[in-house]
């Protein structure tokens, strides 16, 4: 099993973080620049205008902060708003279907838990390795017993 990645590791998206960040640091910038530089805004229209740009970069930053993190004990899915510790046992399947926007894990619980952290937007062939990786992880962690035959 030495094609496992070393733990803890963590996915995400590095591309589409980059891109988030890059654009959220440049709108705050420009929108700060232009209150300054208009004459006719109060201070408190200006002080606006950076809260304004501020926002901006927020919501950004949290669209730029998914991640799923690999350790020892189990994975923790971090997605826009929400943060979820999982035990390896929990994961029953880790799934990345074409055309999915992201990797979905079906869980013991019966449930689907969307992992954000591992999206082929920009950047397929690197998402598609990090949904294997986290898979054999996952795999190798579990010990899971086989389907009763339906029929």
């Amino acid at each position: 099993m030495s094609d496992l990645p070393a733990l803890p590791v963590t996915f995400r998206p590095r591309h589409t973080r980059v891109v988030l960040l890059a654009a959220g640091a440049a709108i705050f910038a420009v929108i700060t620049t232009v209150a300054f530089l208009l004459d006719q805004l109060s201070p408190g229209e200006r002080l606006s205008f950076v809260f304004t740009g501020a926002i901006l970069f927020a919501v950004l930053a949290l669209l730029a902060r998914v991640k799923v993190v690999a350790d020892e004990s189990g994975v923790t899915v971090v997605n826009i708003v929400s943060r979820r510790r999982l035990d390896w046992a929990e994961i029953v399947q880790v799934n990345l279907r074409p055309g999915d926007p992201w990797v979905f894990l079906n869980l013991s619980d019966g449930t689907s838990l969307p992992v954000l952290g591992i999206q082929p937007g920009i950047a397929r062939e690197h998402a598609i390795a990090d949904a294997r990786a986290l898979r054999a992880l996952a795999d190798a962690r579990c010990a899971r017993d086989p389907e009763p035959p339906r029929g």
